[in-house]
């Protein structure tokens, strides 16, 4: 019987449906997570009769056919880079971004990475670093004797050495966009490659035309609205039971056929 496998097909998609909820709900307080939603197609389709031959008598065409579809199977799992609330913080070295755009940062091997988690420290050199001790790009050093720290809007770090009355810049935040958010590569860690379906990294500044502004002693927070997981759950705990419940429809099927034979 197709049924079972069709329906197998249906439990193995709504098994994965929840493993990408339970790793949303996981998150909620990540900075910066983007929620991630399966997307699902259906599998090919078995004609049974085909559409547009004769009838049977051979004069006219039949306008519909049988065809029985076969399942459903996994497409994609699409993060949605949708902006998530701004939560104070008051850490001058916090900064969120507002808008389109991915701070670039350079990976273990040199390799450029990309974030939204703008909760940034300092590493023994001075220079501005993630959590995990990824260098921000362009590299900024902020001098032992600082005694301030500003970044406006625009992505501009100034400094204040010492009780001087006018600020030093010491360097500017680069932003980066793509055309397919959704294509970049997550790697964990709050990171992002590129690949070949993001496309390449637009560089620009904070404030232009498609590009975020910054705001110091901000994080973005994580865009999961936890009432929507949980409503969308409990939706694919009754989908799986249904397929279930197929299954064993189809079995009983198979057995009151078997013991008739």
């Amino acid at each position: 019987m197709r049924s079972l496998s069709i329906a197998a097909t249906g439990m193995n998609a709504q098994q994965l449906n929840v493993d990408v909820i339970a790793n949303n709900i996981a998150n909620i307080n990540t900075t910066s997570y983007k929620r991630a939603r399966g997307e699902f197609t259906d599998l090919l389709y078995q004609v049974e009769r085909a559409a547009g031959v004769p009838n049977r008598g051979g004069q006219d065409s039949i306008p519909e056919g049988a065809r029985v579809g076969l399942g459903v199977r996994t497409a994609a799992v699409r993060y949605l880079h949708m902006q998530g609330a701004l939560a104070q913080t008051g850490n001058k070295l916090d900064v969120a971004l507002n808008g389109r755009g991915f701070f670039q940062v350079q990976g273990a091997d040199g390799e450029p990475l990309y974030t939204r988690t703008g909760s940034f420290n300092k590493n023994e050199n001075g220079e501005i670093v993630t959590v995990d001790g990824n260098v921000v790009q362009p590299a900024m050093v902020i001098p032992t004797d600082a005694t301030e720290v500003v970044i406006n809007e625009t992505g501009q770090v100034f400094v204040r050495i010492g009780n001087e009355a006018e600020l030093t810049e010491v360097g500017q935040f680069t932003i980066a966009n793509f055309i397919n958010e959704a294509g970049l590569d997550p790697i964990g860690g709050n990171l992002y490659r590129e690949s070949t379906a993001s496309g390449t990294a637009n560089l620009g500044v904070a404030g232009d035309v498609g590009f975020a502004t910054l705001h110091q002693g901000y994080l973005e927070s994580s865009n999961v609205d936890p009432v929507k997981e949980i409503t969308e759950l409990i939706q694919a705990q009754r989908h799986y039971e249904m397929n279930s419940k197929v299954i064993q429809t189809a079995d009983s099927m198979y057995g009151t056929m078997t013991s008739i034979r």
